[in-house]
């Protein structure tokens, strides 16, 4: 008798896209170069497990650790194909990804993966100032309130009175849409005194008409 045939379903969605995006700019080899793990670490690295996690949170629009490992485990076959890399769904608990965020938090050794990382980027574009958009909109977390602090109580664009919040107002090139300038204010702040400042920063951006 002839053996079943044993069938994988997973979903591939953007994941190949993603990923080889995130290896076209060397992130998986720039993170592990600027942030050494542990001796006692096990499993994926440090590179490879924040570039799989990457492919989540922007494939989902989803920034939650408790989620990933299961992601992950219902993509596994996709994933292991387009990293190349032997790993399991327990690469992904909470308290790696956990691990992983405070090797990420250190400020030194992320400027200096900033550095190399915008190295090998160059852009240029040939951009003419005729219409600038600003627009604002809120943040809100479950964050605590300080005096001088970011996260403040204030007007919810959310419709979440209850969770304090932060103000992000964003300016934008018209017809692109690319960012020109964003400040970054208390979320008690009204929208209007906003508008000028934002303005009057957009109008000294340069373009470069290098070709």
């Amino acid at each position: 008798m002839n053996n079943p045939l044993a069938l994988t379903t997973e979903r591939v969605d953007d994941i190949p896209l993603l990923l080889a995006q995130l290896e076209r700019m060397g992130v998986q080899e720039l993170l592990d170069k600027h942030f050494p793990t542990h001796g006692n670490w096990k499993g994926l690295s440090l590179g490879w497990c924040v570039v799989v996690w990457l492919s989540y949170i922007l494939s989902q629009a989803d920034h939650r650790l408790s989620y990933v490992q299961d992601w992950v485990e219902k993509r596994l076959k996709t994933l292991k194909i387009c990293t190349k890399q032997s790993f399991s769904p327990l690469d992904f608990t909470d308290d790696r990804l956990e691990a992983v965020l405070r090797y990420l938090s250190d400020d030194e050794r992320w400027e200096q993966f900033e550095t190399d990382l915008g190295a090998s980027l160059i852009r240029v574009y040939d951009l003419q100032k005729e219409k600038i958009r600003l627009d604002t909109t809120t943040a809100s977390g479950y964050c605590s309130i300080t005096e001088d602090g970011l996260f403040q109580w204030g007007h919810s664009k959310d419709y979440r009175p209850d969770l304090a919040q932060v103000k992000i107002m964003l300016s934008t090139l018209d017809p692109l849409g690319m960012p020109i300038a964003t400040e970054v204010v208390a979320g008690n702040c009204a929208d209007d005194p906003l508008y000028i400042p934002a303005r009057l920063l957009s109008m000294s951006f340069k373009c470069d008409t290098t070709k």
